[in-house]
């Protein structure tokens, strides 16, 4: 086999079916028909000559060739991907692409408000969609393409590139005249005297469910619910307490006291994921440069 029997795209098909283990999901990542896709696959076994992919339950595996291949396939193709996209150029003024970005709904109040104003000033064409994903797959979207940035706390998301852009830590959130908020407390009395208190968490994140366990406050729960953003009308309304990160509580108008216990691991880095693989994309560039400028602390 030479270099000038491979077409290119079936090169990107393999990297698909290969980061996807499954040839539906490359195809549509590729924007592929199912017949397609399998043609074009059929196409590179027959020059390989090696199977590539056996069926598995749930989709394909690897054969040990298409394991050798997939490192340099994949630095090949990011390779010119990088060259052409120093190239093409990015026109905030003028474009209409779509951005994803992965961020749970507590990251979309912080974050998006304030981003959507300046896209508007700035690239009124511009369009972003949030895509939540379950955190052990934001690694793999942001390489294949899937989504183009992720927010927040993730210390599982490794072998990404990222910055930093605040520092926060959980507390809890009362309402202003909760009784709890009578006795000044401070240190082990504070973190003691939760205890007193009840509390709603959320199921999807769990750091602020880790600190619940943490502190052996799980016979104090009363509520367990999906979504981080009913929790002020919850606490407003009720004597129950939640935990959640400074940031956020101070963002709620009125109504509310914050007490800091002083929780083990309370404090963390919420920072911005992108993959290196389109790190010298235009859009990427300017986008992550116009979040930086406006969240980096």
């Amino acid at each position: 086999m030479h270099i000038k029997d491979i077409d290119l795209n079936l090169l990107r098909l393999f990297d698909a079916v290969y980061r996807t283990r499954n040839v539906s999901r490359a195809a549509e990542m590729l924007d592929l028909t199912q017949p397609a896709a399998s043609q074009g696959l059929t196409r590179l076994r027959t020059l390989i000559q090696d199977p590539l992919f056996m069926r598995s339950a749930g989709g394909v595996q690897p054969t040990p060739k298409a394991q050798r291949l997939a490192d340099p396939v994949r630095h090949a193709l990011a390779v010119l991907e990088q060259a052409l996209g120093e190239t093409a150029g990015f026109d905030p003024a003028q474009s209409g692409r779509t951005f994803h970005i992965h961020m749970s709904d507590i990251g979309e109040s912080r974050f998006l408000p304030e981003l959507m104003v300046q896209l508007r000033e700035r690239a009124p064409g511009v369009r972003v969609e949030t895509r939540p994903l379950p955190r052990e797959q934001v690694t793999e979207a942001l390489d294949n393409g899937r989504i183009d940035f992720a927010f927040g706390f993730l210390p599982q998301v490794r072998e990404t590139q990222h910055v930093k852009l605040l520092e926060d830590r959980y507390v809890v959130l009362l309402r202003e005249d909760h009784p709890f908020t009578r006795k000044r407390r401070s240190g082990a009395a504070l973190l003691a005297a939760l205890k007193e208190l009840e509390f709603v968490a959320v199921r999807s994140h769990a750091d602020t469910l880790r600190i619940v366990q943490q502190v052996q406050l799980e016979d104090r729960l009363r509520l367990v619910t999906e979504h981080f953003m009913v929790l002020p009308s919850i606490v407003k309304a009720t004597d129950l307490a939640a935990i959640m990160p400074r940031n956020i509580a101070r963002g709620f108008e009125g109504g509310y006291a914050i007490v800091e216990p002083a929780f083990p691991a309370r404090d963390f880095a919420v920072a911005l994921h992108w993959s290196r693989r389109f790190e010298a994309d235009p859009g990427n560039r300017w986008l992550r440069g116009l979040i930086e400028e406006l969240f980096r602390e």
